[in-house]
């Protein structure tokens, strides 16, 4: 049985970037809901005790969107800390998006762009490919990376649930406030 994950931040914690309301319903509500469905839809199946990651490797429909959803969700919640002025990735991923983009600058340009023109909902993600190489890619609904045979390191959930209490339909301006709250020693780690 899956749980809905622990948030290790307190409600408020994301602020101004995301709201305690909206940590409310898109954590304790819209997650819940596919860690509920997901329980349901794997009672006495095959994908019964899998790890949620095979899961979604191998799944289809409802058992893929539902698994899919929770570990999106996993790893974009996990990726936040309380927010930082000029927060700029350090340690081995700053030196990769250096090399790949010439600058974090570059970088966020071309990750801000792919998330914002994502038409209807879904997620942007970078990952890392088998030879450790950087990759930016859009994943519609609850695509994840994982599917392609990378390695997901950081992403921004563009569904707008993700935004709309905060920022209605603005998601470029949503994109640009969890720049200061990514924890780039969890991205490091995930590397």
């Amino acid at each position: 049985m899956f749980e809905l994950i622990t948030l290790p931040y307190a409600p408020e914690a994301l602020a101004p970037a995301i709201s305690p309301e909206t940590i409310a319903f898109h954590h304790g509500k819209h997650l819940q809901t596919y860690v509920n469905n997901l329980n349901a839809a794997i009672a006495g199946t095959a994908f019964e005790g899998n790890p949620l990651e095979e899961i979604v490797r191998t799944a289809e429909g409802g058992i893929f969107n539902n698994a899919g959803q929770i570990l999106n969700h996993n790893l974009y919640f996990l990726q936040f800390r309380a927010p930082r002025e000029n927060n700029a990735p350090e340690g081995r991923i700053a030196e990769l998006i250096d090399s790949q983009y010439g600058s974090f600058e570059a970088f966020q340009k071309e990750f801000a762009a792919k998330g914002a023109g994502l038409f209807g909902s879904g997620w942007v993600w970078l990952s890392a490919d088998k030879d450790g190489k950087l990759v930016i890619t859009q994943e519609a609904n609850a695509g994840n990376p994982l599917t392609r045979g990378l390695k997901p390191l950081l992403t921004f959930d563009v569904w707008e649930h993700a935004y709309y209490i905060d920022w209605r339909n603005a998601r470029p301006a949503y994109i640009s406030a969890l720049w200061s709250i990514i924890n780039w020693d969890e991205v490091n780690a995930r590397l």
